[in-house]
């Protein structure tokens, strides 16, 4: 009992420093884990993963808060888009095939990552070329951030908000209709479409997910999917790598956070349209 719980903290760590990093909440590397390596029903490791978002949220949200790195106000108004999608979603349920949703967005992270590697090789920096913006300005989304990486004030503008906001509709589409995490989504609306800077980008969507799935976690609580012997340690160990995470995404250069992200994202977005075709890895 006592090596478990020490194994789930290991694993928490490791979850909670990639997921602060990468803006995708640590559920996607723990659900894996619990369900191939230590054969978990996909029910429980989907509750601890439920947990494991609000942890990682948690942990790093506090730090980006305190050095000012997240956009409080494009994750408040992007959460907007997100939560009607998720209630849209969870009412379309029987309704919509969910086959054609799976090859949708599978196509749309294989897309992303692609256009990654496009700035990637176009040896693009910490901002990136931007249209103003009226609604962003109007909004007041626009903002700046102190990379500790170069040492120095990155000052940026937003733009394409509808394209942004029609983006987390489709991923709290998707998290409603298919019972998936959103955080590649999160990341994507924003770096992609929204032409943020990766680390506001990927500080914003961990404050995100924990908001989205702080809303469903009554419902796994209620219907037993959470097993406290193991979503307490994970939740422990994450709170922690979280933390570290957090640091050590202020100290990486983006290009090394893009380097990371390009591959997961490419994986995750395979991995959904062949599920879309009825193949699975």
């Amino acid at each position: 009992m006592l090596m478990t719980a020490l194994i789930m903290i290991g694993i928490g760590v490791f979850a909670g420093i990639a997921g602060a990093i990468l803006g995708l909440g640590g559920g996607v590397i723990v659900t894996p884990i619990l369900t191939l390596a230590f054969g978990l029903n996909i029910k429980y490791a989907i509750g601890a993963s439920i947990i494991v978002v609000i942890a990682t949220s948690s942990g790093s949200t506090i730090a980006y808060l305190k050095d000012e790195v997240l956009n409080l106000r494009v994750a408040m108004f992007l959460e907007i888009a997100t939560t009607i999608g998720a209630v849209s979603g969870a009412l379309l349920t029987g309704i919509l095939n969910p086959k054609f949703l799976y090859v949708l967005f599978g196509l749309l992270l294989i897309f992303s990552g692609f256009n990654m590697i496009k700035k990637l090789r176009n040896h693009q920096g910490a901002v990136q070329k931007v249209h103003p913006d009226k609604m962003a300005e109007k909004l007041e989304l626009n903002s700046s951030y102190y990379d500790k990486a170069s040492k120095k004030t990155v000052n940026y503008q937003v733009e394409n908000v509808p394209g942004g906001l029609a983006v987390m509709f489709g991923a709290g589409l998707a998290s409603g209709l298919l019972g998936i995490g959103s955080g590649a989504f999160k990341v994507i609306a924003m770096d992609t479409f929204m032409k943020m800077p990766l680390k506001p980008s990927s500080a914003t969507s961990n404050l995100m997910m924990g908001v989205t799935a702080a809303a469903s976690a009554t419902v796994y609580f209620f219907n037993g999917s959470i097993l406290p012997q193991i979503a307490v340690p994970l939740a422990l160990g994450i709170l922690v790598g979280a933390v570290l995470g957090s640091r050590i995404m202020q100290r990486l250069p983006a290009k090394w956070i893009r380097i990371v992200f390009i591959p997961i994202i490419l994986y995750l977005g395979i991995n959904m349209a062949l599920q879309g075709f009825g193949v699975k890895l």
